[in-house]
């Protein structure tokens, strides 16, 4: 129990992602089977829709918005601030964040980088969280482009059009749709948590000023 409760906030988003990632397939596979069947093909078993353009399309378009938000988050919340919120850092004022970890070599349990690292290992750690979720989002978009062309082609294909190339996808408007429904909310999402916690509270949750904390008092 100790184990778990030192991990729990992590352990317990892995299992809700795997919760719906499995009802996000079974809904899907189900989704797909009508409309093959209303266009009179033949249907998939699971397996089949799993490795499919239509199944992995559904997958990446929602990565590819979930770490572009992610990285822009951890960006725009290194070099702005926003006075009241939780979300912010403090105004006028030096975090641990803002050190040197050149300055922390010989800090006795600093992450290797830090202690060890050449001049380029750790200025890419120094930015390493950043970077990740930006080379993730990367990927998800391509792999969002590459599925939801051979998606596309496919349902073009059933009404008597023609297939289009990863490249002819992007220049496509519906790939651009799929893109953008997804950014904006993502953003709306993030302005929403950053204004919110100006005024409001939850406490014990680490997005959150203290409860008796003033609306003025910036960062958490």
């Amino acid at each position: 129990m100790r184990w778990f409760r030192l991990r729990a906030l992590l352990t317990v988003n892995l299992v809700l992602f795997f919760v719906f990632l499995i009802g996000l397939v079974l809904t899907g596979h189900a989704q797909d089977n009508a409309e093959l069947t209303d266009h009179g093909q033949p249907t998939q078993t699971l397996g089949q829709y799993v490795g499919s353009s239509s199944f992995g399309e559904a997958v990446f378009e929602n990565w590819e918005s979930e770490f572009l938000q992610m990285g822009m988050y951890v960006l725009l919340t290194a070099y702005l601030v926003q006075k009241g919120s939780a979300e912010s850092r403090p105004i006028g004022e030096t975090t641990p964040q803002d050190e040197d970890p050149r300055d922390h070599r010989t800090d006795r349990g600093a992450p290797w980088p830090v202690r060890h690292g050449p001049p380029v290992v750790l200025k890419l750690y120094e930015n390493s969280l950043a970077i990740a979720f930006g080379l993730v989002f990367l990927l998800s978009f391509w792999l969002h482009a590459v599925t939801g062309a051979r998606s596309y082609s496919q349902e073009q294909q059933l009404h008597g059009g023609t297939a289009v190339t990863t490249w002819g996808y992007l220049q496509t408007s519906q790939f651009w749709y799929e893109s953008f429904q997804n950014w904006q909310s993502e953003f709306l999402a993030v302005a929403a948590i950053v204004g919110g916690s100006i005024y409001l509270r939850q406490r014990r949750s680490a997005q959150s000023k203290p409860v008796h904390a003033p609306h003025s008092a910036t960062g958490a």
